[in-house]
């Protein structure tokens, strides 16, 4: 029987959830956002807990395999979560594709969705355009995010000085002749973001490609879809039509990602 400090690590709370394991994984999370490396005491400090129990609760995650110790005594990510990661990443894919789907029906285009994985954004799900020219990204492709429309509306969401943290760790090499390669002049860009309420990759990934994102709001992990096609139909006209059905087809798509959701693509 798992007992706590006050003998009652056990007790439900008010939506049934058994605490433990609400704090275990609420420390995973705590782990991922500060690098996926800390020690005890920044865990207290962040998590409120007293160092006790986050020691006990790191016991056993550690036991499991999804926390490792390190020789400096801190704690990191363990490897079992990469088995965990891959598969919903997968079913997170198969979940949007139906989604994606009305994207490409509406739009002509072809359609993706991307999550920010660490300082990368991987592309989880496609569905391609019918026509014969069109934009193709491959499943499981990671690409920095500062030359994308999936990378730069993700990165819009996150306080200026992570980016400028990511941006140091990455570098902001050229994929093009129009990637913005200077930290001021994207942070500048994403303000812009924010404002319009979607990123557009103006042929800074791939000349003669123009694509727009919108993000998954209230995503249980920080995820994007967009459209992606030649300059020449995703033109300025083109993309006052499409960017409301980016922006619908997003908010169902995070109802039907929610622990509850029941949305449907043609709902």
């Amino acid at each position: 029987m798992w007992t706590s400090d006050e003998g009652n690590d056990v007790t439900a709370d008010r939506a049934g959830g058994v605490q433990s394991l609400e704090r275990a994984f609420d420390l995973l999370e705590r782990m991922a956002d500060q690098g996926g490396e800390v020690g005890l005491s920044e865990l207290s400090a962040g998590s409120g807990l007293p160092l006790p129990t986050i020691h006990r609760l790191m016991r056993t995650l550690v036991a499991c395999g999804y926390v490792r110790q390190q020789p400096n005594r801190r704690y990191a990510l363990g490897p079992r979560l990469i088995r965990l990661g891959e598969g919903a990443s997968r079913l997170l894919g198969t979940w949007a594709r139906p989604y994606l789907a009305e994207l490409v029906e509406a739009t002509g285009e072809t359609a993706n969705m991307a999550l920010l994985d660490g300082d990368e954004v991987v592309y989880v799900a496609q569905v391609p355009s019918r026509h014969s020219m069109r934009m193709f990204t491959e499943v499981g492709r990671r690409v920095l995010p500062h030359s994308t429309g999936v990378g730069k509306a993700l990165l819009a969401a996150v306080p200026p000085q992570e980016v400028r943290a990511l941006l140091a760790r990455t570098g902001m090499p050229a994929a093009t002749e129009r990637t913005i390669t200077e930290p001021d002049a994207f942070l500048a860009e994403l303000a812009h973001i924010r404002e319009m309420g979607y990123a557009v990759d103006d042929s800074e990934q791939e000349i003669g490609v123009r694509c727009l994102a919108v993000t998954v709001p209230d995503s249980p992990t920080a995820a994007a879809i967009s459209i992606s096609g030649p300059a020449g139909r995703v033109t300025e006209a083109a993309t006052d039509k499409i960017v409301p059905v980016l922006h619908e087809v997003a908010g169902r798509l995070a109802i039907a990602l929610s622990s509850n959701g029941t949305a449907s693509p043609t709902s």
